[in-house]
């Protein structure tokens, strides 16, 4: 029997005798699963056998005794976001996010809270802040980040330097060890040390290497490599649950931690200081520490420039000159003692240039070119940069010596990367630009991180600052420890986990740094060859996770159908995983018709959220719809791709038919007949069939121009009215008729159809998509081309001329001018001479852009007007959940009403009846009509509801 076969006999057992105790539907053997759970944010793949979310603690005990009993390894995740793999495992991957999730009390007198391992760190910020605290260590991954996984992996983040590490801020952990024994750590129920075999036995090992402990562990704040046995030492009070954290899951299971909580300052503001270079920055962080700084974090003109050339010159606000910056953050209770502090600071430090910077916002901004670095680095160098070598920390004081012999070690190598990280710690941050894809690029790497290793050694540092040493440095750790230490590493392992089970291959008896690579893999997959562009664009996910945070309140977009269903699968991360397994063909191996592939698929909304909210630039819209045209290419599709993928065509055969309109229109009134037309078109009953117009808004707006006529100052503009304007009852083009009147321009309209290919791209009908853009082509080139102006109706087809028509026909050179001569509304308003804006004060106005709008159009113009008009407005975040054929499609509306529900509804709900609802995109209207009967009007429909501005 292979040993495969022999494990899944196993966890086929396993499942077996949770079943037989109760605990159903906890463990998952799909290759489904198993694919989704086989990376974390490292370089690392590990297909596990299986995948289980236990719902309450005493089903995580379970499962953890059945494992045990069947002699399957386990690896404990939290959020997935860890860099050195230490998240991925060949047994059973225990997923706690997913229930193991809540904040059990917070006790504001003790300072303390006691959570489950799957709090994900701003929930319990959330929780703390009403009673004026906050969890110290902050991550940059702080929305997504569990604390389980910060204590297994010692986490800390920018203000640790004010707040201490994770293992600074634990007192007290409820724990199962490997070998199954069930320990409460720390606290007046604490187990006592002479009732505990475990306990018992570690103290006579720590007593037999006291002079060991002593001489090599707790050398400086961020040595965070191996086992902190310092914690243990009879002066530090034998504390064992501060030893614990850190130890990356390899000794013990959490089921439950109580942690500090700290009170912030009131005040707080930063000081900017500017260098010649990042490591003369670095030279400068003692004299930084003298002023007991919160924060101070490094960074140089490499990262700046990325963030600059990604998000635009305004995502960088001014800054000190130089080419290397530490931004320092001082808190105070004294907002008088607090500008002392920071004139002091300033006039100490050897910058060349520095600024106090008292503006919360553009704090703000600076905090997130550093917060967003990770991400950004990653696809920036030209070639793929990657971590592995991510967080090795030095005492400050040899900081900048260390990043000069490590920029001369990248040179030596034929590397790049971008570093950054926590000065006043020590601790850098860069991802690097290995070449795993090429021959030999794993010894490549392998050769570097143990020269690396052996220079941080040198430096009496530590390979781990903040993030463990998992598959990526635990082979590395005789570099830095004894022979004496690394043996005692082992026997502790033994005294916890005698069996091995607990995350194999981490820390002790480590797997080698160069194996289980995820991207030398991919070199020798069997679909690279053919698909060496999907290939990449898909292993650009890095992992990181910002796909399953909530940052649909902050405006973003990414991703709705996780925000929904909370599920892996239903995240940008997940179904990049699935996608790469497709192209590695281990796992998943029917290519693009893999089962797998298709319910991961099958939830994207095809937003294009991830477009623009994946630091690593992920675009799974095209993807999908790159997916269902491999898949049906010459064959019979879904009912639904014919319905809704032409439905351009059958708009203009009903509109053009005389009568045709009203027939179709009652057919759909119709009880019976209107469900056997949804069940032919593959739509869900509950959903409504919006009517057809009697005539197309074209031909009305033709009509309403041919009546006024006329000149106007600013000459012509050309409405481009798409399908679903000119076909479907609504407004159509009429009040952007008007408007544009009003502003001095005088509208025309194409002489031709020019149909954007929208429907046919979100079904994958990709040839079809190509046929009507050159068609559109056709007709709007050469208007552009003649300098008129033309501005869109409906924002995803808008949408289309910036992102899809360049992917799909890359070599036509009239795609780039339709692209930048097509405008918004807000766009062509912004540049016309003398138009103000009406009076809306005292509107209050709900905006809830189109996903495209947000993600690919941007809103900024948007905004801006709106603002400018002076109403009142709240934009949403998120996704309306119906998006184009996605809400209609059988066996999705529950999901739509979901997303919808997310952030859509409520907004709508909380702002009352007599605000305006404003919706450019049919999608968001229709959907605002069937779920909360309200009648929302588009950006021109606004704007003519305002008054001129009094002089």
């Amino acid at each position: 029997m292979t040993n495969s076969a022999l494990v899944n006999r196993e966890l086929g057992g396993l499942a077996w005798q949770l079943d037989r105790e109760g605990v159903t539907g906890v463990v998952d053997t799909s290759t489904l699963s198993r694919s989704l759970y086989s990376s974390d944010a490292s370089l690392y793949r590990v297909v596990p056998q299986g995948v289980a979310w236990p719902r309450t603690v005493a089903e995580l005990r379970s499962v953890l005794d059945a494992a045990r009993d069947k002699k399957v390894a386990v690896t404990l995740r939290g959020a997935g976001t860890s860099c050195a793999g230490n998240a991925v495992g060949p047994g059973l991957v225990v997923d706690v996010a997913r229930h193991l999730n809540q904040v059990l009390s917070i006790d504001p007198e003790q300072r303390t809270a006691v959570v489950q391992p799957g709090v994900v760190q701003s929930e319990l910020q959330k929780a703390a802040a009403p009673h004026g605290l906050r969890f110290g260590p902050d991550p940059s991954t702080h929305n997504r980040c569990t604390l389980g996984g910060m204590i297994g992996n010692n986490a800390c983040g920018p203000r640790a330097l004010g707040y201490g590490k994770t293992a600074d801020n634990v007192l007290g952990l409820e724990v199962v060890t490997g070998g199954g024994e069930r320990l409460v750590l720390g606290g007046p129920d604490a187990t006592p040390v002479e009732q505990s075999p475990t306990l018992t036995a570690l103290r006579d090992l720590v007593a037999q290497n006291l002079a060991l402990i002593r001489t090599e562990f707790g050398r400086f704040a961020r040595q965070v490599s191996g086992y902190s046995l310092e914690h243990l030492l009879p002066e530090n009070g034998f504390d064992v649950a501060r030893f614990l954290t850190g130890t990356e899951g390899t000794l013990v299971t959490i089921t439950q931690a109580t942690v500090r909580l700290v009170a912030d300052p009131p005040y707080r503001t930063m000081v900017a200081l500017g260098y010649p270079s990042m490591a003369d920055a670095a030279d400068d962080a003692p004299t930084v520490l003298q002023h007991r700084p919160t924060a101070c974090e490094g960074l140089d003109a490499r990262i700046v420039d990325v963030v600059r050339q990604r998000l635009g010159d305004s995502a960088v606000p001014p800054m000190p000159a130089g080419e290397g910056w530490m931004l320092v953050e001082l808190s105070d209770s004294d907002p008088e003692a607090l500008a002392v502090r920071a004139a002091l600071l300033l006039d100490a430090s050897h910058c060349t240039d520095g600024l106090v910077v008292d503006d919360p916002v553009r704090a703000g901004a600076l905090w997130k070119i550093r917060e967003d670095g990770a991400g950004l680095a990653g696809v920036s160098l030209g070639r793929p940069a990657y971590p592995g070598w991510e967080d090795a920390a030095v005492p400050p004081e040899h900081l900048g010596d260390y990043l000069r012999a490590f920029d001369a070690l990248l040179t030596r190598h034929g590397l790049r990367g971008m570093p950054y990280g926590h000065f006043g710690d020590g601790c850098v941050h860069v991802r690097i630009d290995f070449p795993l894809t090429d021959e030999g690029g794993a010894e490549h790497y392998h050769g570097f991180v143990t020269e690396a290793a052996e220079l941080v050694a040198s430096f009496g540092g530590s390979m781990s600052g903040e993030h463990g040493d998992g598959r990526a440095r635990s082979a590395l750790l005789p570099s830095m420890y004894s022979a004496e230490a690394i043996a005692l590493f082992g026997k502790v392992k033994a005294v916890f986990d005698p069996d091995g089970l607990l995350n194999p291959g981490v820390l002790v008896d480590p797997r080698p740094v160069e194996a289980d690579v995820r991207a030398a893999l991919v070199r020798t997959a069997p679909m690279r060859g053919r698909e060496l562009h999907l290939s990449a664009e898909v292993h650009r996910c890095s992992g990181v996770g910002k796909c399953i945070a909530d940052t649909t309140g902050a405006g973003g977009v990414m991703c709705p159908s996780f925000q929904a269903t909370r599920q892996e699968k239903d995240s940008t991360r997940g179904r990049a995983r699935v996608l790469q397994e497709m192209i590695n063909g281990s796992t998943v191996k029917r290519g693009f018709r893999s089962p797998e592939v298709h319910e991961a698929l099958d939830l994207c909304l095809s937003c294009k959220g991830c477009r623009r909210d994946c630091p690593t630039g992920i675009d799974m819209a095209a993807y999908k719809a790159r997916v269902l045209d491999e898949t049906y290419r010459g064959g019979l599709r879904p009912r639904i791709h014919y319905a809704l993928g032409w439905l351009p065509r059958w708009g203009r055969l009903i509109t053009t038919v005389p009568g045709l309109a009203v027939l179709t229109n009652a057919v759909m009134a119709t009880p019976g007949l209107r469900s056997l037309l949804k069940w032919g078109a593959g739509v869900d009953q509950r959903r409504q069939l919006p009517r057809f117009a009697r005539t197309s808004a074209t031909r009305a707006g033709r009509a309403r121009v041919a009546r006024t006529g006329g000149s106007a100052p600013h000459g012509p503009v050309v409405l481009w009215v798409d399908s679903f304007s000119d076909k479907f009852a609504g407004s159509g083009a009429g009040p952007m008729v008007e408007l544009l009147e009003q502003a001095g321009y005088e509208p025309r309209f194409l002489e031709r159809d020019a149909c954007c290919g929208l429907t046919w791209i979100s079904t994958g009908q990709l040839d079809g998509a190509r046929r009507q853009l050159r068609a559109a082509l056709d007709v709007l080139h050469p208007v552009v081309s003649a300098g008129t102006p033309v501005v869109g109706i409906e924002p995803s087809c808008l949408a289309v001329w910036r992102s899809d028509a360049g992917e799909l026909l890359p070599d036509d050179p009239r795609v780039p001018e339709v692209s930048a001569g097509v405008l918004t509304l807000a766009e062509l308003l912004a540049r016309t001479p003398g138009w103000t804006p009406p009076d809306l004060s005292g509107t209050t106005v709900v905006a809830q852009p189109h996903c495209h709008h947000a993600s690919v159009l941007g809103w900024k113009a948007d905004a801006a007007l709106l603002a400018s008009t002076g109403a009142d407005v709240t934009t949403v975040g998120g996704c309306c959940g119906l998006a184009g054929n996605f809400g209609v499609e059988k066996g999705h509306y529950e999901v739509s009403v979901q997303v919808a529900e997310h952030d859509l509804l409520p907004a709508v709900r909380e702002a009352g009846d007599d605000a305006v609802v404003l919706a450019d995109g049919f999608s968001c209207r229709t959907q605002l009509a069937e779920l909360a009967d309200r009648q929302a009007i588009t950006l021109p429909e606004l704007l003519l509801r305002g008054g001129p501005r009094s002089s």
